[in-house]
C-alpha cells in the first residue's frame, strides 16, 4: 500500500471540499483490489443513490480484510459524517500494511 500521511489525507481532504477524500477512496480500493483481491466493485458507483452505500459497505468489508480495522466502525462512521476519522484510521493501519513499517525502518 502506498506510504501517506494520515494528517495530510485529512489536510488534503480540507482544503478541497473533500474531493480528495474521493480521490482517496478510490486510490486504496484499486490497491487493495491489486494487491489483496478484496473484491470491492467499481468506485463509479459512488454517484448512484443507493448502490453507494452498498459500495461503501464492500470497501469498509475490504479494509477490514486488510487492516483489521473494522468494517462496522468505518461505516458507521462513513454514514455519520466522521468519513474523515475513518479515512486517518485506516490509513495509519495502510502505512502498516505491506512492509511500511519495515520499509521505514530500514
Amino acid at each position: 500500500m502506498t506510504q501517506r500521511s494520515p494528517i495530510m489525507v485529512l489536510v488534503y481532504t480540507v482544503i478541497s471540499f473533500g474531493i480528495y477524500g474521493i480521490y482517496w477512496f478510490v486510490k486504496t480500493k484499486d490497491e487493495m483490489n491489486a494487491k489483496f483481491n478484496t473484491g470491492i466493485p467499481t468506485a463509479w458507483l459512488l454517484i448512484v443513490p443507493i448502490a453507494n452505500l452498498f459500495w461503501l459497505w464492500k470497501y469498509w468489508n475490504g479494509v477490514q480484510k486488510v487492516t483489521g480495522f473494522s468494517g462496522i466502525a468505518g461505516f458507521l462512521m462513513t454514514l455519520f459524517y466522521l468519513s474523515w476519522l475513518a479515512m486517518f484510521i485506516a490509513q495509519g493501519k495502510f502505512n502498516t500494511v505491506g512492509g511500511g513499517a519495515q520499509a521505514r525502518a530500514a
